[in-house]
């Protein structure tokens, strides 16, 4: 049976088992194990056993769980509180000020947690309340908390940039730099947008009440001391990587130590948040990595069949020029993101388009910032947008998943600029990580 028949089948396999309700990480482990067995026989399992041992043997994946466990404990603690006290309170008098603070929040946030449930969820119990109360406009609430939160995974530390230098054998410590640049400049548009809407139309998003602008600035500045520990969380893990103190799994763990000190000062901590954030991350671990191994299993047999080279020869048989090539791909990201997870659409267009993009001449960490940003565009696309339904579950009941999608269009035209600016410019990305070696 030829290639192209197989992949029909396996693509047609894929959709049918997922109509039906399958879970993705379940389809694609049947499906590999269903086509490894009638090509190869009983033996054919051995490729996906090995496979899987030979992801989880990875060292530097035992900084998931970690990352994970950072996000889980700053949750259940008052940080997040704090942070946005210590923000929302310079605004002034500025319309649309409080939306700014919000975002530069939200930096912050992603800067100690790294996973975007987290942020999102937070930002949907802390701020969106605030922004309601101070008489936003809806739609530009909803969509701050949404973009906002979904920076979680684009400023470092990332999870999915681990992944993808896991995946794809790039320095994991060079992705983590050379996101920053990138993830600023998103909240930069968005920060931009906030503030140009609410100039146009004060009444969008009106300034602080007149007793927070009238504080005192004493008292301003006493707040501001809700940012020591989110820096110092920030300080501990990224900047033992990038001083080169630690790999990027030592200061993972540095970056738990660093949040249960700061929770211990608070005087949070307790075994009750222990147990719950042990879980918690256990629980989110076993997900991402059941859908680690139904992705792997499947790219395997599918390479084992020469799919992979079938893939590349269709690829290159396109001859379109190499920054066309590169658009191309976008826009398969941009499709799969509707309805994918982050993770099965890198394990399984990675070992794909990365030697091709390698091949035409560029740069690998650029390419997976890249990905990052196309993944903050699947974060809001309807109908499986991951953020949307983060804050969907914590957003007041009169809040509908209709308003929210609606109100994340105008957000993924920033996150299209965003990603268009760094797809023409790659220094966007790419100095930090040079000046740093």
């Amino acid at each position: 049976m030829s290639i192209e028949v197989l992949t029909i089948l396996m693509l047609a396999g894929t959709i049918a088992l997922l109509a039906i309700g399958l879970p993705f990480a379940f389809t694609t482990g049947l499906i590999a194990c269903v086509f490894a067995v009638s090509l190869f026989g009983l033996p054919g399992l051995t490729l996906i056993s090995s496979r899987t041992y030979s992801f989880m043997n990875e060292f530097v994946l035992a900084s998931v769980p970690m990352f994970i466990l950072m996000a889980s404990i700053l949750e259940r603690s008052g940080v997040a509180n704090d942070l946005f006290d210590a923000v929302h309170v310079w605004a002034g008098g500025i319309p649309g000020g409080v939306g700014v603070a919000t975002m530069l929040m939200a930096v912050l946030i992603g800067a100690t947690i790294g996973v975007i449930g987290g942020e999102v969820t937070l930002l949907g119990i802390v701020a969106l309340p605030q922004l309601f109360r101070l008489g936003y406009d809806r739609k530009l609430a909803i969509g701050t908390i949404c973009a906002g939160g979904a920076l979680g995974s684009m400023i470092p530390p990332s999870i999915i940039l681990v992944f993808f230098g896991l995946a794809g054998n790039v320095p994991i410590g060079d992705l983590l730099l050379a996101s920053v640049v990138p993830g600023l400049l998103l909240a930069g548009l968005y920060s931009v947008y906030i503030l140009v809407r609410c100039y146009l139309n004060p009444r969008m998003g009106p300034a602080a009440a007149d007793a927070e602008r009238a504080m005192p600035v004493i008292e301003k500045l006493k707040l501001m001391k809700g940012l020591v520990l989110p820096i110092f969380i920030v300080v501990s893990v990224m900047g033992s990587i990038y001083a080169g103190f630690a790999s990027v799994t030592e200061s993972a763990g540095l970056g738990v130590l660093g949040v249960l000190f700061a929770v211990w000062v608070r005087g949070e901590l307790s075994w009750t948040m222990l147990r719950q954030s042990l879980k918690e991350t256990m629980a989110t671990c076993g997900t991402v990595l059941w859908l680690v191994f139904g992705a792997n299993a499947l790219i395997g047999v599918y390479n084992l069949m020469g799919g992979i080279g079938f893939m590349h020869k269709v690829m290159r048989g396109l001859e379109l020029p190499p920054f066309m090539m590169l658009l191309v791909i976008m826009a398969i990201w941009i499709v799969l993101g509707t309805f994918l997870e982050w993770i099965a659409i890198m394990l399984l267009t990675l070992p794909i388009f990365l030697p091709i993009i390698k091949a035409l001449g560029y740069d690998p960490v650029w390419f997976g910032v890249l990905f990052n940003i196309n993944m903050q565009i699947a974060y809001l696309s309807p109908p499986f947008g991951g953020a949307c339904f983060f804050l969907k579950g914590v957003a007041p009941p009169d809040v509908t998943m209709k308003e929210i999608f609606d109100s994340c269009w105008p957000w993924m035209g920033l996150q299209l600029i965003g990603l268009a600016l760094v797809m023409a410019f790659p220094q966007i990305a790419l100095w930090l990580p040079r000046i740093a070696r």
